[in-house]
């Protein structure tokens, strides 16, 4: 309540008791209220708060720093004064404001790049704030406002509940809105292990469809939160209160091309992003062990076949190959002075269910069903251009074997290890196009062209011998069974045809 330090009745408590329930940490600042006014009453009305997920700071500054919203709830006459400019640089983004008592700026902070909400005001089709209610009238009652009740909103699945486990391993996948890291979160949680999500929901295709993977995984116990790995304060927070065993590390910009139109976002997000995560573990305690997804790119221009982790791969054809050499070089770093242990995984070309929409099975299923012709590849003289297509159902078991694997991070026990996880029987770009035509009973109009000089290579062929030994991995599904399985996925998440967002959706 404003110029005071009295927290009875007021709707503030209630608003970040609410929060909480809602799986948010939640970081007050009051000129003069302390945490254990705040304590008191929520024990006055019977409101359990994890003491860990609500937090007082000693400045506004401190409370905004890392936020992904400023909530003002109080009208204190400084909240009017703040740097809002250098709050919003300290933030999460997209930057939120909900100012609860309508006492801001909102077009200077919109101005400034905040999303703006208010009391009693909407946007319309210009997307500018208006003043929706009449002030001249009252306003309804509350019970009849919100519908006859007030109440919280039903509880979502908590950060500490994703991370609740039966097998001691509580782990930290990063990238679980994405492909890979969607269907190995869903079978480590399957398995009994606590698991927590972390993704950016980055543009380079539909976000829709990653949030879509996101929903199935809370409805399995798994959480995705909103995060970029870049964001060293909620990331270092994430690890102090949920102390992860281990960290699979799959959040990367991916794709070959892209890397020329976009150079800066594959080191941003694939080295800078990767240190700042290795950074954080190390200051753990005690440190996790990492698992982290490479690339069968790394191997580039190697002209020798199968690929085997054992050649010189030195010779990259693309950046996004070079930022995955770097990681390898990075994690070894990272063993060899800190302690901490990897087992680093190159994948060969994964497709399955909820697969990559700029990947081969998934971008031929969507032109096919569309009716526009598939632009393949070709290498020097006409040669066909030979891939090591992989089922994720394999890669999935393949990493889980590697976090069972991987030792301990510490300086007498750390480990270093790469692996191969790929199908050992690469084909034709032409027999994948045979194997989704006879899934979808639809033929496809086929365009031969000369490979572009964007980083694709000629062939990928892994040779699995070292993770057949080590990691008991042993992939079982050919081509045609996969690509049935993922058109029979196709055919039921699109009933209808592919929705907007998708179908305007144009890979490089």
């Amino acid at each position: 309540k404003k110029d005071t330090g009295d927290v009875r009745e007021t709707p503030a408590l209630t608003v970040c008791h609410m929060l909480m329930q809602d799986g948010a940490m939640v970081h007050v600042y009051d000129p003069k209220v302390h945490k254990e006014d705040a304590m008191t009453e929520f024990k006055y009305h019977d409101m359990q708060v994890d003491e860990s997920r609500f937090v007082f700071e000693s400045s506004a500054r401190d409370a905004v720093d890392g936020a992904h919203a400023i909530i003002v709830l109080t009208e204190w006459d400084e909240f009017k004064t703040y740097p809002y400019h250098e709050f919003y640089a300290m933030m999460m983004k997209p930057a939120f404001v909900f100012d609860g008592r309508n006492i801001l700026n909102h077009r200077e902070l919109e101005n400034i790049g905040f999303e703006v909400h208010a009391v009693g005001k909407g946007r319309g089709a210009d997307g500018k704030l208006n003043v929706l209610a009449d002030k001249s009238m009252p306003s309804p009652p509350l019970s009849t406002a919100c519908g006859g009740s007030f109440a919280p909103a039903p509880r979502r699945l908590s950060a500490a509940d994703s991370c609740k486990s039966t097998t001691g391993r509580v782990i930290l996948v990063t990238g679980t809105a994405g492909f890979v890291g969607f269907h190995l979160a869903r079978a480590l949680k399957k398995r009994g292990d606590g698991v927590l999500g972390i993704d950016n929901y980055n543009s380079y295709y539909p976000a829709g469809f990653k949030r879509s993977r996101s929903q199935v995984l809370e409805e399995a116990g798994v959480l995705t939160l909103e995060l970029d790995l870049n964001d060293a304060h909620v990331l270092t927070r994430l690890m102090n209160d949920h102390k992860f065993t281990h960290v699979v590390s799959l959040a990367a910009q991916a794709g070959v091309r892209y890397a020329t139109k976009d150079p800066h976002s594959y080191v941003k997000s694939n080295i800078e992003g990767f240190v700042n995560l290795l950074e954080v573990c190390k200051m753990a305690k005690p440190m996790p062990r990492i698992v982290f997804a490479s690339s069968s790119s790394v191997y580039g221009l190697n002209k020798k076949a199968p690929f085997a982790e054992s050649d010189v791969v030195d010779q990259p054809a693309s950046l996004y190959a070079a930022t995955k050499k770097s990681n390898e070089l990075i994690a070894h770093t990272y063993r060899h002075v800190y302690g901490l242990s990897f087992i680093g995984l190159r994948f060969f070309t994964v497709y399955g269910p909820y697969g990559r929409p700029d990947m081969a099975a998934f971008l031929f299923a969507n032109k096919i069903m569309k009716g526009e012709a598939l632009k393949i590849f070709q290498g020097p003289g006409g040669s066909e251009l030979e891939r090591d297509f992989t089922y994720v159902d394999d890669i999935v078991t393949g990493t889980i074997a590697a976090v069972d694997k991987v030792a301990p991070s510490t300086k007498e026990t750390a480990q270093y290890d790469i692996y191969n996880l790929g199908n050992k029987d690469p084909v034709t770009v032409s027999y994948l196009v045979d194997c989704v035509e006879g899934a979808l009973g639809k033929k496809a109009i086929r365009e031969y062209m000369p490979m572009p000089p964007t980083g694709d290579v000629l062939k990928t062929s892994a040779d699995i011998t070292k993770a057949q030994a080590e990691l008991g991995y042993s992939p079982t599904t050919s081509l045609q069974d996969g690509i049935n399985k993922f058109i029979a996925w196709y055919k039921d998440f699109y009933p209808n045809g592919l929705d907007k967002e998708m179908s305007e959706y144009v890979p490089m």
